[in-house]
Order: structure tokens, then sequence, then C-alpha cells
């Protein structure tokens, strides 16, 4: 159970905070920047879950991934290390259920004739905004995974990378299940 009674502590005045390992590391340095990102991404898909009350199966496929991505910022705090007690991780069962989850909702979606531009419901634009923000936190985590010492689990990893899939086919089933996707015309505006 996490308690928090106190939310500032002054610890990190100098510019550093302190990994869930009790490590501290500067407030830029590529793995505080990799959780942060995750929590960013996490924030965006709390905004999307103000546009999908009416929509309760898909709100809860939104719940479990806010859920995963704070199991994925807990991974990502604690480096893992030999001879340490093992910590929260990321497993292979939340990425094969972000891929059920996938094909649920692609199931009923047309194929696409074109890219898709952002917009359409309001979830949809702002499932894109979750989509581009996942993204840039799976190019930081990948960044950090290619530093000597630095481990990433790999089914963190494969986590973001489904879910910034899973982020694109749910614009399209925020956008009534693609009928109200907003498409690409090449060259339109020559």
């Amino acid at each position: 159970m996490v308690v928090l009674n106190r939310i500032y502590t002054k610890t990190g005045d100098d510019g550093t905070t302190a990994l869930g390992s009790g490590e501290r590391r500067p407030k830029y340095d590529l793995r505080i920047e990799a959780y942060g990102t995750v929590d960013e991404t996490n924030a965006a898909i709390g905004v999307v879950r103000l546009h999908t009350h009416d929509m309760p199966e898909f709100d809860a496929m939104l719940g479990r991934i806010q859920n995963d991505l704070f199991d994925l910022g807990a991974d990502l705090a604690v480096p893992e290390r030999e001879g340490k007690a093992e910590r929260l991780r990321v497993v292979a069962s939340q990425v094969e259920r972000l891929e059920r989850d996938i094909d649920a909702l692609n199931d009923k979606l047309a194929p696409l004739t074109s890219f898709v531009l952002p917009g359409g419901t309001p979830a949809a634009a702002y499932l894109h905004v979750a989509r581009t923000i996942c993204r840039r936190a799976e190019r930081v985590i990948v960044e950090l995974a290619a530093q000597p010492g630095e481990p990433v689990s790999a089914a963190g990893i494969q986590y973001m990378n489904r879910l910034s899939d899973f982020l694109f086919v749910a614009s399209r089933a925020a956008n009534h299940n693609g009928a109200g996707d907003v498409l690409w015309v090449p060259g339109q505006n020559r």
C-alpha cells in the first residue's frame, strides 16, 4: 500500500530526484524522462476519459491501461539489478490483454483507405494526442534501454509499442467505429 502524508519533501530542490530504489538522479536523467513521459501519456488518457462516459466497456479498457501505466512507471523507477529483490514489473500478460483489446476494437472497423488525421469526436482527437505522447515515451524508453547499465524490461517496451497501436485503433472506435474518421487527402491544398 502506498501512503503519501506529505506531498512536498524539498529533497528535489537541488535538481535531483529519487528512483524507487532510493538512488538519486538529476531530474533531466533519461530514466526520469522515460517514466515522466509515461506519466504524461497516462494524464492524456485521463483527459480522453472525460469523453467516454457513454462507452462503459471502452472506458474500462482505458482505466485498465491507466493502471498498467502506473505499473510501467514503477517498473522504470526501479532499475533491475542483480542480487536485488524483484520489484513490480510489466509482464507479458499485460501486453497480451492489450492485444486482445486492440483486436476487439479493430474487428468493428472497416479497413482504411487513407491515413487518418487527428480529429472527429473529442475522445478521438484526445486519443490521437495520447498516441503521440505514447510514441514519444516509447522512443525515450528505447533510448534508455540502449544505454549501458540501464536495464529496461522487454515487456515494458512491448507494452508501449502496443499501446500506441491501441490508441490509434481506439481513436477510430471513438469516431463511431471509423464512420467519423477525418481522412488525409494528399495534395488537397495545392
